[in-house]
């Protein structure tokens, strides 16, 4: 079973910091990192039953707190049985934490990528989106992701991931800066 935890503490309150969640994968969406990774589009506004993904890899929201909480489930095929999941969880009047966890059993080919290259690009794109939250609640990241030298080289492959993102955005009638992304 693979289990991934990527957590911020920002100085906003959960609140504000919910009002950015419940954005995720539409075309006002200001936490998903683009135009450097595969855009996240759901094929509706965040909701239960919400389709969608980003890159290859496809979801579908199964439940959905506004403002604290959004759980994604794989689809099939994707190869990954399981979920991943965003919280927001307040830590006074003025501050927060945001956290996405994966809990999910790799599958097929996926046993062998997810160590060796999906796991570490999934940690850059978190890493970014936490920076993303960050900067649009506070106006300033303190510490911003840094790529390592393996997912930079990776990132050297991608640019047919993302003009498929593209494509999947058109097919879908999204535009704007989600589907530019």
């Amino acid at each position: 079973m693979a289990s991934n935890v990527h957590e911020r503490t920002i100085n906003a309150s959960a609140t504000e910091v919910g009002a950015l969640l419940d954005r995720l994968g539409g075309p006002d969406d200001r936490l998903w990192p683009g135009p450097e990774w595969a855009p996240m589009i759901l094929d509706r506004p965040l909701q239960v039953g919400a389709d969608g993904g980003h890159g290859s890899v496809r979801y579908r929201v199964i439940e959905h707190q506004p403002g604290q909480r959004v759980r994604f489930e794989f689809r099939p095929g994707v190869g990954f049985d399981g979920w991943h999941e965003f919280t927001v969880e307040p830590l006074g009047a003025d501050r927060c934490r945001i956290r996405h966890v994966v809990l999910a059993e790799p599958r097929g080919l996926m046993r062998i990528l997810f160590p060796l290259c999906v796991e570490a690009l999934h940690d850059a794109v978190l890493e970014d989106l936490l920076d993303r939250a960050e900067l649009a609640a506070t106006g300033r990241v303190e510490r911003p992701a840094r790529w390592s030298a393996w997912v930079r080289l990776w990132r050297l492959t991608e640019g047919a991931e993302r003009r498929r993102g593209a494509e999947y955005a058109a097919a879908l009638g999204v535009s704007g800066p989600v589907a530019a992304r």
